[in-house]
């Protein structure tokens, strides 16, 4: 049985929802720290509806955030329960994303996932094995669980975007290479922005490059 998440919700500009941007936080944060993203996305997307769920789970390692699953280096969880949370976290966002589109009337093509870390690996896992393609993906400072079996479980191909600065020290660059060939080896479109100088953050470059992904995929 899925859980109902909470979310927050930034309404399109011009008044009309003929796109949906859906944001999936961090370990630790909640749907209200990316939601200060639609701000100023919306002048480039004024006919998109954004949301940011909170995670279903308090965090083990933040009490006063979300996940949307535990991480044993970071809370000591064991990895039976992250592989646990990390599924049934997969399952309430599909749910999640299916309601979305069921109010807005709007084909899957018209909705975007924007990740950030944990939320990253959490848009990577759902959009290539949901039935229908989305829009499109914007992972920032992600990783991909399991890349070798992307290639026999994708279903779907969204267009990706991955973001990464060079000197995140939570996820490692590397991370962006291994999540690009699992995702070029299973023929998604994928494109790359390495954020030159930049931690475990969203710089204004990388930002700037993912409006303009957007823009091209919902606008």
């Amino acid at each position: 049985m899925t859980r109902k998440l909470k979310a927050g919700r930034f309404g399109p500009k011009s008044g009309k929802t003929t796109s949906v941007v859906v944001f999936l936080h961090g370990y630790g944060s909640n749907g209200a720290d990316l939601l200060g993203l639609a701000e100023p996305m919306s002048g480039a997307l004024p006919d998109t509806l954004f949301v940011a769920p909170d995670g279903p789970e308090p965090s083990r390692g933040n009490p006063m955030g979300f996940q949307w699953f535990s991480v044993p280096r970071f809370d000591g969880s064991s990895e039976t329960e992250m592989a646990a949370g990390f599924a049934r976290s997969a399952d309430d966002i599909n749910a999640f994303l299916d309601e979305i589109l069921a109010e807005t009337g709007l084909s899957a093509d018209r909705l975007a996932l924007v990740g950030f870390s944990q939320g990253s690996v959490m848009s990577m896992q759902i959009a290539p094995r949901r039935a229908e393609a989305i829009g499109g993906v914007v992972a920032f400072s992600g990783r991909m669980i399991a890349p070798e079996k992307l290639a026999a479980e994708a279903v779907s191909k969204p267009p990706v975007l991955l973001v990464h600065g060079d000197q995140d020290p939570v996820m490692p660059i590397a991370e962006m290479k291994a999540a690009g060939d699992a995702l070029v080896g299973a023929g998604i479109e994928t494109y790359a922005h390495v954020e030159r100088g930049c931690a475990h953050s969203i710089a204004q470059d990388g930002f700037s490059v993912a409006l303009s992904f957007l823009q091209d995929r919902l606008g």
